[in-house]
């Protein structure tokens, strides 16, 4: 059922959404002093394209420098990633058989907001621990 939701929303929002966030990280490395924000765009477009089975959890070493991590981030790029989820989130929960993949968008748009301090695992192991 995980590889049948992945496949539906590579489809219809995935690859858009991956898209975006390949284009901010790119944009960001390109601005030199926020390398570290492109790297996170890149793990979270990696994330975006192919979601459901992994989860995001808090990182407990993360402070106050994620903090202003993520304020910088959503001045830069995390309001404009983060709409995008909203408008496919909405778009997906017209039909019944959208309705998870327009959930699993909406719960994407925290992360688009503040990936610093966040850890994608896959779900499997979570629930193995």
């Amino acid at each position: 059922m995980r590889t049948l939701l992945n496949i539906i929303w590579l489809v219809l929002s995935g690859f858009w959404m991956f898209l975006g966030y390949v284009l901010a990280g790119i944009v960001l490395c390109v601005l030199i002093v926020t390398i570290p924000w492109g790297f996170a765009s890149f793990r979270i477009a990696v994330y975006a394209l192919w979601p459901f089975g992994r989860m995001v959890i808090d990182k407990p070493t993360a402070g106050v420098g994620s903090f202003l991590g993520n304020v910088v981030w959503v001045i830069l790029a995390g309001w404009w990633l983060a709409i995008g989820h909203i408008i496919t989130g909405i778009a997906m929960m017209i039909t019944i058989i959208g309705i998870p993949l327009g959930i699993a968008s909406f719960k994407l748009v925290p992360v688009s907001l503040m990936p610093l301090g966040k850890e994608i695992v896959d779900s499997r192991t979570l629930q193995a621990v």
